[in-house]
């Protein structure tokens, strides 16, 4: 009967190490792999929340407030929605979808001595002829130049929830350049800000006794329906001057 040779203990140690070691490099790697791919999922899932409002190519998701159309005043140029006054004012334009509670990301440029404004849930109706009747702004405007800038000091600055809240800071570049806004109203944590070149710049709520004290002290204080409503549209403003929007995009929350 022959007997079988054993391995020596040292190189059976270090066998078994160097196994332990491989399975665990594996299983790191196995675990990178899943991470990355969680990592990879949430990025996709964020980016496909944002929906483009406007793309630089039509007008689909737009309408003129009390409108089936879109008035001419408003048009595309080199990728970016202008606006050119007309004879006529009022031309405001309106989101064909209504929003509560969002992050609303856009690029605006405003002409020498310009504004225009940015309106949320605009209710509309044929009472009220004029969507800024019933919907909040935030100000876009020429901060260098254009008087409203220094009528009741900053309340009608560019950034402003207009005529109710002033922004913190003057982060606004000058007329002809772009800025970069970011508009945010949550219902369900009464919470609303604007960003402006990456500044946050002013905060408020959105409803209940302290939105009301806000339109109360403001010139809306007697307006019938104004800041009534948390659902509504997006709107873009005819203040009679040029004024360019681009990459405009929004999402749910």
């Amino acid at each position: 009967m022959k007997y079988l040779k054993l391995m020596p203990i040292k190189p059976l140690i270090y066998l078994l190490i160097m196994l332990m070691v491989t399975t665990s490099c594996k299983l790191r790697k196995g675990k990178t792999s899943i991470e990355e791919r969680k990592v990879d999922v949430a990025e996709k899932k964020m980016t496909e929340e944002w929906v483009t409002l406007f793309d630089g190519s039509s007008f689909n998701n737009w309408r003129g407030y009390l409108s089936d159309k879109m008035p001419s005043e408003w048009s595309i140029e080199d990728g970016t929605m202008a606006f050119t006054p007309g004879e006529h004012g009022g031309k405001n334009i309106i989101t064909k979808e209504k929003y509560t509670n969002f992050v609303l990301s856009l690029e605006w440029k405003i002409s020498e001595l310009g504004n225009s404004g940015i309106f949320w849930s605009v209710f509309e109706d044929e009472a009220f002829p004029e969507a800024y009747q019933t919907g909040p702004e935030i100000q876009v405007l020429d901060n260098k130049k254009y008087a409203d800038a220094e009528v009741n000091h900053k309340h009608h600055q560019a950034g402003a929830l207009y005529d109710m809240v002033p922004p913190a800071h003057d982060v606004c570049k000058p007329a002809g350049e772009w800025n970069t806004c970011l508009i945010k109203v949550d219902h369900k944590s009464n919470s609303g800000s604007v960003t402006l070149n990456g500044t946050v710049i002013a905060e408020f709520a959105v409803h209940g006794s302290t939105w009301d004290a806000l339109v109360a002290k403001s010139k809306f204080k007697d307006w019938k329906g104004f800041g009534k409503h948390q659902t509504g549209h997006i709107g873009l403003q005819d203040h009679g001057n040029k004024v360019w929007f681009r990459n405009i995009k929004i999402k749910k929350l």
